[in-house]
């Protein structure tokens, strides 16, 4: 396959798909050189165990739900499209959600169609989740789209269109060891942190197993890294592992978010523990639903620059 040669398949599960929203959450910031959306299409590239791929998601006609086109480029793109159902969450098991506060109803209505994403790809979320770890969104997501834009490679495809679109694939596990200390602090990104991801780029195969590990013996392996904690860890097994009960303890803004959202109180993270017992095995599908719905509490005052996650 030439690097502008494309494979194709679709997913047609007989339901709508908002794939836009379901693919969502592997956008970091406006400026994410990896991840493009235009109404009805998105376009995303990462690193996958065959090497790097760009893959193209549109909307055509079905007789029921919808049908999502998927076309990929690049030495990953049939590993990209063997995963395309359980990248769009159809490995989700939404069936034993039920509902326990009565605010959440209209918003699950709304967004009832939404799934759980499974990429696969651990480093693809993990190295993120660790430059957000104790900064304001704002600055993590400007030192990710430096870094890729400095250290990453063009993606594979149409040259005219991932030129126009400014499409770049992340650095290998080589090329993120090669990034000099200085690097990493002239993005913003401090010594902890790069420290952290470096920790993970040595144990970077024993990691990628995690998307497939059982839950506990996934979850347990990337707490072993010193640096990845139950923040880091929720954030990188929502997205890779499609762990649909991975709740994001420790940021700044959830706990009270979702508090307000079901008490009319905000609560800190054991107040939150507590809280989501009834949803066990779904509390990352409450989390999303707060923030989609916008019923966390109202952001009030000067902005600050706070940190929009504490802990690891």
């Amino acid at each position: 396959m030439t690097a502008q040669a494309s494979i194709t398949a679709d997913f047609a599960p007989g339901r709508p798909v908002p794939f836009e929203a379901i693919l969502g959450v592997y956008q970091h910031g406006s400026g994410d050189p990896t991840y493009h959306s235009a109404p009805g299409v998105v376009w995303r590239t990462a690193r996958t165990p065959d090497g790097p791929v760009t893959l193209r998601l549109h909307r055509e006609p079905a007789t029921s739900g919808d049908r999502v086109v998927a076309h990929a480029w690049g030495p990953g793109a049939q590993w990209t499209l063997d995963g395309l159902p359980e990248l769009l969450g159809d490995t989700d098991e939404l069936q034993t959600f039920r509902i326990h506060h009565e605010t959440l109803h209209r918003v699950a209505r709304t967004h009832q169609h939404w799934r759980v994403a499974r990429s696969r790809l651990i480093l693809d979320s993990l190295i993120p989740a660790i430059i957000e770890q104790r900064v304001t969104g704002k600055q993590a997501f400007g030192a990710y789209r430096q870094l890729v834009r400095r250290h990453g490679a063009p993606a594979p495809g149409p040259a005219e269109t991932i030129a126009k679109l400014r499409l770049m694939v992340p650095p290998d596990v080589a090329g993120w060891r090669r990034i000099p200390s200085w690097e990493w602090l002239r993005t913003g990104v401090d010594g902890r942190r790069a420290d952290t991801v470096q920790r993970v780029l040595q144990v970077a195969p024993r990691l990628a197993e995690c998307a497939d590990l059982p839950r506990e013996k996934a979850w347990q392996r990337l707490r072993s890294v010193p640096g990845i904690g139950v923040w880091t860890a929720a954030e990188t097994m929502q997205r890779a592992a499609g762990d649909a009960d991975a709740v994001s303890f420790g940021d700044y803004h959830v706990a009270k978010d979702i508090g307000h959202a079901l008490t009319g109180a905000p609560v800190d993270d054991q107040g939150l523990a507590t809280l989501l017992e009834p949803y066990a095995g779904h509390r990352y599908r409450v989390q999303y639903l707060v923030t989609a719905g916008r019923l966390g509490a109202p952001r009030r005052g000067p902005r600050l620059a706070v940190p929009t996650h504490l802990p690891g």
